[in-house]
């Protein structure tokens, strides 16, 4: 690097605050000066280059989610920066610890229509939770102390930095590190905690809710305890999964969208409702009887988060803080047998449902094109029982949201996208949980049409050497948008979103010494994902594309209504 010394120190401070952090990986698609790259050279600080700066803020929310400690992202000025808004959007809904450090037009300039000239303060806003323009050198080392205690506190999400051209011609102040950067954990009010303890005591049919801010916050099982002591049947959020024991004998799903048949009817009855870190954002209630007359208790760190009603009851505070404080409260009788026992049937009904569907579709003949559960059957067997599988949310990716047709268990892991789902962001976010958590095995499972929006990447994917495997569910293009169409068209219209082609994906793979596999028939799923898995586990990012078909959807999405599926109330006698 001929980048002159003085150009690089502003970020020479940045990169001490990575390491300050204890964050070892930049993902970035840095602006033109290079100062960055300059600034890491000589440093253990890996820095994964990007060929979209979407895909690069997605990976730093693969990182976060993971890891429970900040992704940093850094791009250029303005159509990088914008390019990035996306990524923005999905760290906020998703509560993901993200810093994103920007270049700014110079203060000089400003407002001379300079080159790349954007107002980008007043764009970010909106999308973070906190956002700083530093002018002047002697401010860097202040603001990204305040940037990095933002984002991880409270309800964590992005926060961005602009760093102004002009200030690489100074020196910026000495740097001042306050010892190792991690989230307070606030204890609830102690009336608080008395009141609802009471009315947990109270409950027949209790149900636990786990959302996202329950990850990284239930060491030693202290959700699972209470649940059995209080005889609750458990559930999680989609972006609360990985935070529970899904071997658990009491858990019984993912919440909301994806809860059918026996799961649903637990809703019908359940006389209360405890939600842990969960916005109970529409996906997580959707069938949810109407009105529903429980008691939600709602414990969430953030105010702005709180979902009113008037049988609601609000706990500010820590979500292991708040389980803890229950446990010094309650003064815990035998659980309500015949609850307990009607949530145990239910786990057992859906396991049936699942083997039931299983052998079904093992009767057809071996040449038929795999089904989604089949997939998700031989994953389970070939891949080792930690890792973490990386999702996205299309039509038949979405089995795997339904359980118990892909569990966590005890040491499994997972990272999905939020309410936004922007398609792409799980193929993505999948290098950012690898380079987290490394040694870990990570699966990212996506429909092509996702995972066509990643395929730029593929060339980072090979440079940094991931070791993902990804599962590629080709129906042949945008399946749910192909039948919201044939619901309204009948089938006739002239407009399609699928076509049976060559994706071209496996070319590409192989030039960049990228594993590839196709599966086109069941009989050879099995065996193809072994050979997959093992090429993957020796440090070869691996991808596989299965064919299915476009009608193979989970139970309760049969027929597309826009955003949601259709459903006849009771939402529980579906499927």
């Amino acid at each position: 690097m001929n980048q002159p010394a003085h150009r690089s120190r502003p970020w020479t401070l940045i990169a001490d605050h990575l390491e300050h952090l204890g964050t070892r990986t930049v993902f970035a698609l840095p602006g033109d000066d290079m100062a960055l790259l300059a600034a890491v050279e000589d440093r253990d600080v890996d820095v994964v280059l990007c060929r979209d700066q979407r895909n690069a803020v997605f990976m730093a929310v693969g990182y976060a989610l993971a890891s429970g400690t900040p992704g940093v992202c850094a791009v250029g000025k303005g159509p990088a920066f914008t390019n990035a808004l996306t990524g923005l959007l999905e760290a906020r809904s998703a509560a993901a610890p993200v810093i994103l450090v920007a270049d700014g037009t110079a203060l000089s300039r400003l407002g001379t229509g300079a080159f790349q000239e954007f107002d980008q303060m007043a764009a970010v806003r909106p999308f973070t939770k906190w956002a700083a323009r530093v002018d002047r050198a002697d401010q860097l080392p202040a603001v990204l102390e305040k940037a990095t205690a933002i984002c991880l506190n409270g309800t964590p999400g992005p926060v961005y930095v602009e760093i102004a051209e002009q200030i690489q011609e100074t020196p910026p102040a000495p740097r001042i590190l306050r010892g190792t950067a991690a989230p307070h954990r606030l204890a609830p009010d102690g009336d608080v905690l008395r009141e609802t303890a009471d009315l947990i005591a109270t409950a027949r049919r209790p149900l636990l809710l786990a959302g996202g801010g329950t990850r990284h916050r239930n060491a030693g099982r202290r959700v699972e305890t209470l649940g059995e002591l209080i005889g609750a049947g458990m559930f999680c959020t989609a972006s609360g999964r990985g935070s529970l024991d899904e071997n658990h004998a009491l858990f019984c799903g993912v919440a909301g969208l994806y809860s059918t048949g026996p799961a649903a009817r637990l809703w019908a009855e359940t006389d209360l409702v405890i939600a842990l870190g969960s916005r109970l954002e529409e996906t997580a209630t959707f069938g949810w009887p109407e009105p529903f007359e429980a008691p939600v208790i709602q414990v969430t760190a953030d105010e702005q988060t709180l979902v009113g009603g008037p049988r609601g009851r609000a706990v500010l505070g820590d979500v292991a803080r708040t389980v803890s404080g229950w446990a010094g409260f309650l003064a815990f009788g035998a659980p309500a047998a015949s609850w307990t026992e009607r949530v145990r049937a239910a786990r057992a009904e859906l396991h049936a449902r699942a083997r039931a569907r299983s052998a079904a579709a093992a009767a057809a003949p071996l040449s038929t094109r795999p089904a989604v559960v089949q997939v998700l059957d031989a994953l389970r067997d070939v891949v080792p029982d930690d890792s973490v599988l990386v999702q996205e949310n299309g039509l038949q990716d979405m089995w795997s949201y339904h359980f118990p047709h892909w569990s966590c268990g005890s040491r499994g892991g997972s990272v999905v996208p939020s309410e936004q789902t922007p398609l792409g962001f799980g193929a993505a976010a999948a290098v950012g949980v690898a380079h987290a958590q490394p040694g870990r095995p990570v699966v990212a499972l996506a429909g092509d049409g996702a995972f066509h929006l990643f395929r730029s990447e593929l060339p980072t994917l090979a440079d940094s050497g991931s070791p993902v495997l990804y599962v590629v569910l080709d129906n042949g293009g945008y399946g749910w948008l192909q039948t919201n169409l044939d619901q309204v068209s009948g089938g006739s219209s002239r407009f399609t979103f699928v076509a049976d082609r060559d994706t071209g994906t496996g070319e590409l793979a192989r030039s960049l010494g990228i594993g590839h596999w196709r599966v086109d028939s069941w009989g050879d799923l099995e065996g193809i994902l072994r050979k997959a898995w093992e090429q993957c586990a020796s440090g070869v990012p691996t991808v596989v594309e299965v064919a299915v078909a476009l009608g193979d959807v989970p139970p309760g999405v049969e027929t597309p209504g826009g955003d949601f599926p259709q459903r006849e109330a009771p939402a529980g006698e579906q499927d």
